[in-house]
Order: structure tokens, then C-alpha cells, then sequence
């Protein structure tokens, strides 16, 4: 209901290479399952049943209407044709396991249901108010499983400079994003799209490059660089710099900006630029102007922390992919249990990605109970 901001981010409909570019952890396990039902077989599923979708920038797909609730309505009336029993607001205390093998649940209540099969699909940690605590992971641990180490991931970054805080709300588009260390080894570049906040940076761009940034990268000083024009040379920008320079010469420095950043952005620009805001254009030196380039192509930040689980999109770390049958999902430790999507060790950048593991180990899981 939440994902893609309220409009669904059903899949990516890149090459299936691409989409296995994009997964950061683990991506051969998904090998099997991710050609067993690919993300055109995802898409022709919900166009049959009636949810009509459409293509966007980076090649995001969304249904028509932008309303993800059409994505659940066409699941939901599929599901009452197939006269699935659909039970809600009833938890879930424990799995039951009978001689290696998987024989149903126990609720809140006591009540045991049992089942041939149980399938485990509770989601991670991440967005904890829509009831992701974690639950799957004490279940996968209650049948001897691995679970790895759980951190945020696809989440905002905190940034030290307080400097930041006067850009909230500032949206850029078309920079580029990089993150390095303090030997300047790059952790992370991309072009793309990011937002400032009242604690750092967010946004698409910004949201990919944390699933760079585990736990032994951060211990690192890392620093992010934005460059406000890539599309530019520091040639081309220099050229550019004093065409508006000699348009403006008699104005003062902080008047002839406006044309080149973002309005909210000006301001802090003039604040770490090393030319006095006052100055006449016509006074500024070639060296002022070279470090006025270098600012615009190297804005810095220094990263203090990621976000926690309220605010990551995903959940990295899960039930170790080693005690998981890649074909099927079935726990190689206790026959009839299944993991599926984001309770495992698996994820992916934004974009759809980590909709289609979920589809693809879903359907893996799903074909062979039936088959079974």
C-alpha cells in the first residue's frame, strides 16, 4: 500500500540482467526464481487481472491510475475467485515443527491451525508501525535457522553540517553523487534525483547509495560530494560563469546566481563561496571564480549516520540464503517451510527491484507447494 510513495511501484521493466544488476545482496540465489517469473511475467499477471500499468523514467512501472489500492483490489478479487480464505487481525505466536517438518501455527489464542505448508512472508524491520517487528526472523530462528545481521537500508542519510537544514525541502534533479572515504576511495556515484531535509539528504539517489554504506564502511569518515551540474565541464561551467558575469558585471556577486541554482540554494552558496556576497562581479578575480566551480561541482557534506527502521524503506540481512532452496523456498531444515521476499537475505535498490524478489520467490514457493 505504501510502496512508491502511495502509487505502487509494481516492477522494473529493464532487461532481467539489469534487474540482476540492481540486487545487492545475494543476487545468484534469485537465479532460479527470477526466470521462473520474471518481471514481464508480473506485469502480464496484473494486466490480465485488470490492473492496467504503464512505464515511467529509469523504467518503473506503476499501474495507470497511481493508486497502488488498484494493485490490491486486483490481488484481493483474485484471491476470493480462487476461494482463498483470507483471516486478519489474528497473530501469530509460533510455528509448529513435528519430526523436521512443518505442521501449522499457533495464534494468540492458543487455537493451532494446522497445514501442509507454511510460508513465512512477514516482511523485515523496516516501517515497524505497519506491524514489520521482526516476527518472521524469531520464526526462522525457532526452526534453527541463521538469521544475518538486520540493518536499514534504502534510507535517508544524517549529515553533520548544520548548514544543510536551510535547504529543506530543496529537490534537485539531474546531479551527480558521490561518496568517499577519507583516502578518497569511492564508495558510490550516481546521477539522478535527491532531496534535502531537516537532518540531511534523502531522496532516490541518496536512498540507493545506504545500501552501499553497511556497517564497516561507516565506521569510515565518509563524505558526500554532490556536483549541481554534471551535464557541465568545469571548462563548460567556467564559460558559462562569465557569460553571466559580463551580462551582470556592475551587479553585486549575490544577484547574478539566480539564473545558475535553485533559489533556497543560493544562500549557502554564498555562505561557503570565499566571495563576499557584496562584491561587484566586475572585482572578482579568476582564482574566486575557479573556487566558486569548484563549490558548485564538489558540494560536501560530511555523513554522520544513517536513518533507523522508521524511516528505511527495506530491511538488509534476513534468513540466510544458505539454508534456502533457490528453486522452491523451502527451508532445507524443516520440510513445508518457506521464506519468501524481504524476510530473507536479500535486497535491492530502488525502482521496483525488491517488489520483484518479492513475486519471483513468492511464485518459486508457491509452484511447488502445488506441484508437491
Amino acid at each position: 500500500f505504501i510502496t512508491g510513495k502511495g502509487r505502487c511501484n509494481v516492477t522494473n521493466a529493464s532487461s532481467m540482467d539489469e534487474v540482476f544488476s540492481n540486487v545487492i545482496s545475494n543476487p545468484k540465489f534469485l537465479y532460479s526464481s527470477f526466470h521462473q517469473f520474471t518481471n514481464y511475467d508480473m506485469m502480464e499477471f496484473l494486466e490480465n487481472l485488470g490492473c492496467k500499468l504503464k512505464i515511467e523514467r529509469g523504467n518503473r512501472v506503476f499501474p495507470v491510475t497511481d493508486h497502488s489500492s488498484d494493485v490490491i483490489s486486483a490481488l484481493t478479487n483474485e484471491l476470493k475467485r480462487l476461494k482463498v480464505e483470507i483471516i486478519l487481525r489474528k497473530k501469530i505466536n509460533d510455528i509448529i515443527i513435528k519430526e523436521e517438518k512443518i505442521v501449522g501455527v499457533k495464534t494468540e489464542d492458543g487455537k493451532h491451525d494446522y497445514g501442509d505448508a507454511v510460508i513465512i512472508a512477514t516482511g523485515g524491520m523496516s516501517y515497524p508501525a505497519t506491524g514489520s517487528t521482526g516476527d518472521g526472523f524469531r520464526f526462522a530462528q525457532q526452526a534453527g535457522h541463521s538469521v544475518t545481521k538486520l540493518s536499514p537500508a534504502l534510507v535517508p542519510i544524517q549529515i553533520e553540517e548544520k548548514i544543510a537544514a536551510k535547504l529543506q525541502g530543496l529537490s534537485l534533479k539531474n546531479v551527480k553523487v558521490t561518496i568517499y572515504d577519507q583516502s578518497k576511495k569511492m564508495i558510490y556515484t550516481a546521477f539522478g534525483e535527491m532531496l534535502f531535509t531537516h537532518y540531511g539528504v534523502s531522496g532516490p539517489l541518496i536512498l540507493s547509495a545506504s545500501s552501499y554504506l553497511n556497517e564497516k564502511v561507516l565506521k569510515r569518515r565518509l563524505q558526500i560530494e554532490i556536483d549541481l551540474k554534471p551535464a557541465l565541464t568545469y571548462e563548460q561551467l567556467d564559460i558559462r560563469l562569465l557569460r553571466d558575469f559580463e551580462k551582470g558585471m556592475n551587479k553585486q556577486f549575490k544577484n547574478i546566481l539566480s539564473g545558475l541554482l535553485p533559489q533556497k540554494l543560493i544562500p549557502v552558496i554564498l555562505t561557503l563561496s570565499p566571495i563576499a556576497s557584496d562584491k561587484k562581479v566586475n572585482e572578482i578575480t579568476k582564482e574566486e571564480r575557479q573556487e566558486l566551480i569548484q563549490l558548485i561541482k564538489n558540494l560536501t557534506f560530511t555523513i554522520q549516520s544513517l536513518r533507523d527502521f522508521n524511516e528505511a524503506v527495506i530491511t538488509k540481512g534476513g534468513v540466510s540464503v544458505k539454508e534456502i532452496n533457490p528453486s522452491t523456498m523451502e527451508s532445507k531444515k524443516i520440510k513445508g517451510l518457506y521464506f519468501i521476499g524481504e524476510v530473507l537475505d536479500l535486497d535491492a535498490l530502488t525502482g521496483g527491484f525488491n517488489l520483484q524478489i518479492a513475486w519471483s520467490t513468492a511464485y518459486a514457493a508457491g509452484m511447488h507447494i502445488t506441484e508437491a
